[in-house]
């Protein structure tokens, strides 16, 4: 029995939500607001940036925009605003605001079928005009991107790796397994040296 389209592409965009909300348990409130690379990158503004661009991309796309106010989108705001969370802007206001995303989104994506025409404003004149099913594309390639780079923030912070918590994805391995799979990576980089 073949899947339905839309429901293995909104299956898919479920998958990452939920890994990228993984990212962020059990580590401090400290940890997921760092920025751990010299772009700024940290958890908590990557799923803050993701349930942005979501609500954008399954709202005021398919003129159902996501009703409450973005004011890290804002023209006066400072550059990459969305991508760090604020200190009035808890843990638990992004995930909740990240969820009431998942459902608006949800709501667009059980309503309208896969070629329903949407309207992208800010693209380019020649991609401006899409369609549901480009746009769940879209954004599963920008979620699971999103899901890699909180891999590796993830892995900085306390060494934690895999895709969920009960399906690792990384292999068999223990502390000491890896630490001889890095030395032996080093020592074929070093020999590029």
């Amino acid at each position: 029995m073949m899947d339905d389209p839309k429901e293995t592409l909104h299956r898919y965009l479920q998958q990452a939500r939920e890994a990228l909300l993984w990212k962020l348990d059990g580590a401090s409130e400290y940890d997921i607001r760092r920025p751990l690379v010299p772009s700024g990158s940290n958890l908590l503004g990557i799923v803050k940036h993701v349930a942005s661009v979501e609500a954008g991309y399954f709202g005021e796309i398919f003129g159902r925009p996501f009703p409450e106010p973005m004011p890290w989108f804002d023209d006066d705001a400072e550059p990459n605003a969305d991508m760090w969370a604020s200190a009035d802007e808890s843990r638990e206001w992004v995930i909740h605001f990240y969820e009431r995303v998942w459902a608006h989104s949800d709501a667009t994506i059980t309503a309208l079928d896969l070629d329903a025409p949407g309207l992208v404003p800010w693209w380019s004149e020649e991609r401006m005009n899409v369609t549901l099913h480009s746009m769940l594309v879209h954004m599963l390639a920008e979620s699971h991107r999103h899901c890699g780079h909180a891999d590796i923030l993830r892995e900085l912070i306390d060494g934690s790796v895999g895709h969920r918590a009960n399906y690792s994805n990384m292999g068999e391995g223990d502390a000491a397994a890896y630490a001889a799979h890095v030395e032996r990576l080093e020592a074929v980089a070093r020999s590029f040296s």
